[in-house]
This record gives C-alpha cells, sequence and structure tokens, in this order.
C-alpha cells in the first residue's frame, strides 16, 4: 500500500507529514506504516495500490480524472483567498524595476514542469488574460528551483505556488533577495487522491481528523488548515494552455 504526500514535503516539513499521515492511518485503522518518499510521483498517483496522495490540478484534469478517486481538497493558510483555493505569486529579483508580469513577457521565464497548475498553467491564462505570453521559458523541475534560478539570475521571472512561495520565504535564504510582483486569481487547490474503486468518504474523514488532530504549530508548518470538498468539474473546468516549447 502506498501513501504519499510529496506536494509541501521538505526537510522542515517532514515531521509534520509524518505525523499527519499517522493520524490519518489511525482513524483509517489501516494503511502502511510510514509515508513512500521515494520513486516517481506519476507511479504513485497511477498504483492500484494507492490509498492517499496529493497531486497538482493540472495533471488531476489532464491526465488522472477518471483513473483515481478524488478525495478532498485542502483549506490553505494563505492570506485573501477563499477556502479550497490557492493561487501563484511571480517572483522577480528585489532590485528589478519592472512593475508588472507583462514587462516580462520576452524575459527569462522558470517554469517547474508543464503538467504544473502553479507553475505553467495559471500564469499562461493570466497572461493571456492581459494579453501577452511568456515567450522565453524554461523548465527548472522544481518550484524551489525556479526561485533560485531568478534569485542567482539565471532567469528573471517565475510564478510559484503561494505556499511553496511561504515555505521559500521561511526556511530559504536566496527568498530574500526576491519580492512577489503580482499573483493569479484562484483556483482550486492541490487535490489529495486514493486508487479508483476505493471508497473516498472514509479517507475524507479520516484526513480532516487527523488535520484537526495536529498542533497548531504542525498546521502551521505544513500551511494546511482544513479539509474540503471541491467537485471534480470545478478542476476540469480549468483551461489548458499550450504546452511550453522544448527547451
Amino acid at each position: 500500500m502506498i501513501a504519499s504526500l510529496p506536494m509541501y514535503d521538505r526537510v522542515e516539513t517532514r515531521a509534520a507529514n509524518d505525523r499527519l499521515w499517522q493520524g490519518v492511518r489511525a482513524e483509517l485503522g489501516h494503511g502502511p506504516d510510514h509515508l513512500t518518499r521515494q520513486g516517481d510521483v506519476w507511479d504513485h498517483w497511477q498504483s492500484p495500490d494507492l490509498i492517499l496522495s496529493q497531486t497538482c490540478g493540472y495533471p488531476y484534469r489532464a491526465r488522472l480524472h477518471g483513473h483515481v478517486a478524488l478525495v478532498g481538497t485542502p483549506v490553505l493558510d494563505l492570506p485573501d483567498c477563499p477556502p479550497g483555493q490557492y493561487y501563484s505569486v511571480f517572483v522577480v529579483r528585489a532590485d528589478d524595476p519592472r512593475e508588472t508580469p507583462g514587462a516580462f513577457a520576452t524575459a527569462r521565464f522558470a517554469y517547474n514542469e508543464a503538467l504544473s497548475q502553479s507553475g505553467w498553467a495559471a500564469p499562461q491564462t493570466y497572461a493571456a488574460a492581459h494579453g501577452f505570453s511568456f515567450s522565453a521559458a524554461t523548465q527548472s523541475g522544481a518550484h524551489r528551483a525556479s526561485a533560485r534560478a531568478v534569485a542567482e539570475n539565471r532567469a528573471d521571472i517565475a510564478a510559484l505556488d503561494a505556499l511553496s512561495w511561504q515555505m521559500m520565504a521561511r526556511y530559504d535564504r536566496f527568498a530574500a533577495s526576491l519580492r512577489v510582483l503580482a499573483r493569479t486569481p484562484p483556483t482550486p487547490a492541490l487535490p489529495y487522491i486514493t486508487a479508483l474503486g476505493r471508497d473516498p468518504a472514509p479517507l475524507f474523514d479520516a484526513l480532516k481528523a487527523g488535520l484537526r488532530g495536529l498542533s497548531e504549530a504542525d498546521r502551521t508548518t505544513i500551511g494546511i488548515r482544513d479539509l474540503t470538498r471541491i467537485e471534480p468539474e470545478a478542476y476540469l473546468a480549468q483551461p489548458n494552455p499550450a504546452p511550453p516549447p522544448p527547451n
């Protein structure tokens, strides 16, 4: 059996995520002893042995819908954001004088991966709505790598999951050289999933109880306050941008 919480798992949050899973497992009465952190997340997400994992909205609508069961959606600790929603932040170097994302249309744009809602889909949708596109995109492999590329002048702008950015601002020294330029409109937050054919209702209840059973310090560390339900149609309704050009 597989349980993984890969999307906001880093050294500083690992212990809190472990405690969350132990709380979920205790409520369920079954499941693996420990979270799986090895291997490819796509293998976890598509495994018939999946008990619980967290994916991104874009992979869910592009490839996973119809192949996994939706469990629930986290309520993130983000300011001015509806429950169950999140947004991307555009970050640039603090000393860059440009004041709008449109001013970076031809600048070096770092994104984590092509199937990322916050790193690729949301910023491209934002750009299209404002009459431009990011024409000089380069893939970094991770939100943290995108932010570091901007800080180290290997890129000029990046779009980051807002909660990932909060963690970088808290823990990563390089984040001090960056500033938030703008943010995208909210979209449904990163959903929890289970294997198709597994009843998601007990998992929803166990995950909700597990979150509520965490200490306040642990909830602050992982940036997740609660769990809610967002229908699959809300994820599927988000636009799919054109893929990035090959690097």
